[in-house]
């Protein structure tokens, strides 16, 4: 095979002359030389790339849009803005075409919403990496998302971000996951979005959104929840109404929530007006807005059809802002009259769903059976065990007087005060352990109607719950029960049940009873004077409103006033001769002249609010600190909390003594145990610290503590709090009872130093 041919020769080689190689066939040497003919190949080439270029020059210039408009003024709909807050630049979108996608073979070109490919969120990686200070790795943070589809939702909900946001108790984000490609910071421009608003804002669109089929956006939606969850775990998601949103988007957001275990808020069509309230609560009352049960009391006395059905009446025409109807329970007397009857037969409650959906009755009626009048005793035990929660913590009892009629917005008012004083930071922190419930009614009288009652003075300056000050008319804090309008939280309802039932036990052992002076006027029912007695060694109070006179949540008709039943038999009893004082029923516990407690019912009718709650609140809507408000004793007296602490050890001391039973022979005492009263009470059976010593329970002297312990296979427990009359004993409880019987430490640590040895 010969060799190919080379260009350089072999080493051996270098040092002979070029004329003693011999030109072969093969020689590439001479072929290196430049042709003559060359330069004019060159010219040629450049000539037909010079043609090409021109001819595309040609097509590319007629072929210029004519419609864009100057350049200055052009939008780029490829650079929204991602999730960026007010003030930092936009972030240039990376790889996501708005070109229209390819249009799949057998379609119209009317057909947009074809396309149905793989996802890509581009834009929500670059917002979800850049809000690592709002904690949202932490199960429980202070994110809340509001989230649109629409872009008329979207400027519905968006003044509604903005207000939550100023006011800083969260971290407000906002996504948008509709079709529209309008760029972020087009959006926030149209709907006057300003440098204040400092939300979180978040891209959640997917590439070719305007040509995405239905289930296509339905899953991008679901998606972006599911990295916006893993990023951000926000506490709440809120939506505009779900009449006004996408279908995908409204049935995806509902899925993905129940699926990650997060709240859904979907706010009415009047919500920025009439629900603004909301932007004052925080990120863990949010969290909790469908944990609210209530139920509303009605006892109906004989031939009370008019006050009755105008009761019921205020109660269906009342907005309740798409939350949980409340559940009815109307106590009915034994003789129904006929109008009552007709009204209930008709009474639908909840109202039908327009949309169909399936709904349970939430009406119960119980009709007593006996005819014979009601002792004291009877009447308070029948209508407090009329009530008792399923869930202590989040079941409440609202109880409503016949006489009485509510504003279209009295849901909003207990709503609100509920989320915030029962499951805000503020309110699980401990501060408002004392309080009893939310009453509804600026009474008119004193408890026992000796005079008119006058509200404390406006002048006392109060804190919010985000440390503003305010010297505006505020609500305030009575130790006294009201019947007409009020909430009682479940869990001190079930401490009422408790306390009733070992009071009316001693009532019965003492022989004779021991008959105590009544501290509430007959007007009232009985079963007041039993929760006074409760408060009073409790030091428990309610929220009282203080609003101008010129708007009420309720307002009390007077015209159709009936004295309670129980003391009906009492009044109507003719008056002994020769001027001797009545004599009183010996089995009954509280005494009291007829004559003084009697007097016709003398309620302020106030006008009915009908405008925004927001309209009656002081310190623009915010409420208050409950250690900062007004303190009255059951009097009506101004006091200190230090005071009412006082008072209280000193009412509960006494209590003991002339009704628990409680002496020197019996003051070894039972555990104050978490919605129970037994610790007032003394029947010769309790615990005592001897026992509980010999069980291995520990004994804490001088401090309350709450203590974790393992117990069987290493199921975590906590503690309820033993006490001695005046010493504290610790034993086991189950954890899902700890943070209550904390509660109860708290107040015996309060009371503990005026409490006997």
């Amino acid at each position: 095979m010969p060799l190919p041919v080379r260009i350089f020769a072999d080493d051996e080689e270098l040092g002979k002359r070029d004329d003693d190689h011999k030109s072969g066939n093969g020689a590439i040497i001479p072929a290196l030389w430049p042709s003559r003919h060359a330069p004019l190949r060159v010219r040629r080439r450049r000539l037909a790339i010079a043609f090409v270029g021109l001819i595309f020059l040609y097509f590319f210039v007629k072929n210029i849009p004519t419609d864009l408009g100057p350049a200055n003024k052009r939008g780029d709909i490829r650079v929204p803005t991602a999730g960026i807050r007010p003030g930092r630049p936009s972030t240039v979108y990376q790889g996501r075409p708005m070109d229209r996608p390819p249009h799949p073979p057998g379609l119209t070109p009317a057909d947009k919403r074809y396309y149905n490919g793989p996802i890509h969120l581009d834009q929500l990686g670059i917002s979800l990496h850049g809000i690592a200070k709002t904690t949202g790795h932490r199960e429980n943070n202070k994110n809340v998302l509001f989230a649109a589809s629409s872009l008329k939702s979207a400027s519905e909900i968006i003044p509604i971000a903005c207000e939550m946001a100023r006011w800083k108790r969260t971290f407000v984000h906002f996504t948008v996951m509709g079709r529209e490609d309008l760029p972020i910071d087009a959006l926030k421009e149209i709907n006057g979005v300003t440098a204040d608003c400092n939300i979180y804002w978040h891209d959640a669109r997917p590439d070719y959104s305007v040509w995405s089929t239905d289930f296509r956006m339905e899953v991008s939606v679901g998606a972006s929840l599911g990295h916006i969850h893993s990023f951000m775990h926000p506490q709440v998601i809120i939506t505009d109404d779900p009449s006004k949103e996408d279908l995908f988007f409204v049935k995806a957001v509902r899925a993905k929530a129940n699926e990650i275990g997060r709240t859904i808020i979907e706010l009415p069509s009047d919500a920025a007006e009439n629900l603004k309230w909301i932007t004052r609560l925080d990120s863990g009352s949010l969290r909790a807005w469908h944990n609210v049960y209530v139920d509303i009391l009605i006892h109906a006395p004989l031939d009370s059809s008019g006050s009755l059905i105008r009761l019921l009446r205020s109660i269906e025409q009342a907005d309740y802002f798409g939350s949980r109807r409340p559940h009815l329970t109307i106590e009915l007397p034994p003789e129904t009259d006929p109008p009552t009857q007709q009204f209930l037969e008709h009474l639908v409650w909840p109202p039908i769903d327009p949309s169909g959906a399936p709904r349970t009755s939430q009406v119960t009626l119980r009709h007593r059976i006996p005819r014979q009048s009601l002792s004291t005793e009877e009447a308070a035990s029948h209508f407090i065990e009329s009530f008792y929660p399923a869930r202590p913590a989040d079941s409440h009892v609202l109880v409503l007087s016949p006489q009485v009629e509510l504003s279209p917005l009295y849901y909003h008012y207990i709503k609100y005060n509920l989320l915030e004083y029962r499951y805000s930071s503020y309110g699980q922190g401990g501060s408002t352990n004392d309080l009893m419930g939310l009453s509804l009614e600026l009474p008119s009288t004193h408890l026992n109607d000796s005079a008119p009652f006058d509200p404390p003075p406006s002048d006392i300056p109060i804190v919010t719950v985000t440390a503003s000050k305010s010297t505006q008319t505020t609500p305030f804090l009575w130790q006294a029960p009201n019947s007409n309008a009020a909430l009682y939280f479940g869990d001190k309802w079930i401490e009422l049940h408790s306390f009733l039932s070992n009071r009316i036990a001693a009532q019965k052992s003492d022989s004779p009873p021991n008959q105590r002076p009544k501290q509430i006027s007959k007007k009232y029912p009985s079963w007041m004077e039993y929760i006074l007695e409760l408060m009073r060694a409790r030091a428990y109070t309610l929220l009282y409103p203080n609003i101008p006179s010129s708007d009420s949540i309720v307002t009390v008709h007077n015209e159709l006033y009936q004295l309670p039943e129980e003391y009906m038999v009492q009044v109507q009893r003719p008056p002994p001769a020769n001027g001797a004082q009545p004599s009183s029923d010996q089995q009954e516990p509280f005494t009291a002249d007829p004559a003084t407690h009697t007097s016709p019912s003398t309620h302020r009718e106030r006008p009915l609010l009908s405008s925004s709650l927001m309209s009656i609140l002081p310190s623009a809507g915010e409420l208050p600190k409950l250690d900062s408000l007004p303190l009255l004793s059951h009097t009506g007296q101004l006091i200190t909390p230090a005071d009412a602490y006082t008072l209280s050890t000193s009412f509960a001391t006494d209590f003991k003594r002339e009704v628990g039973g409680c002496n020197e022979k019996r003051s070894l005492k039972p555990l104050l145990k978490i919605w129970r009263a037994d610790d007032l009470f003394c029947f010769g059976n309790e615990e005592v610290v001897g026992d509980l010593e010999k069980k291995g329970e520990q004994k804490v002297d001088p401090e309350v503590e709450i203590l974790k312990q393992g117990e069987g296979r290493g199921r975590n427990t906590g503690t309820e709090i033993k006490r001695v009359y005046g010493a504290p004993v610790v034993t086991k409880v189950d954890q899902a009872e700890e943070a209550v019987a904390a509660e109860f430490a708290a107040h015996l640590v309060r009371q503990r130093g005026k409490r006997e040895n």
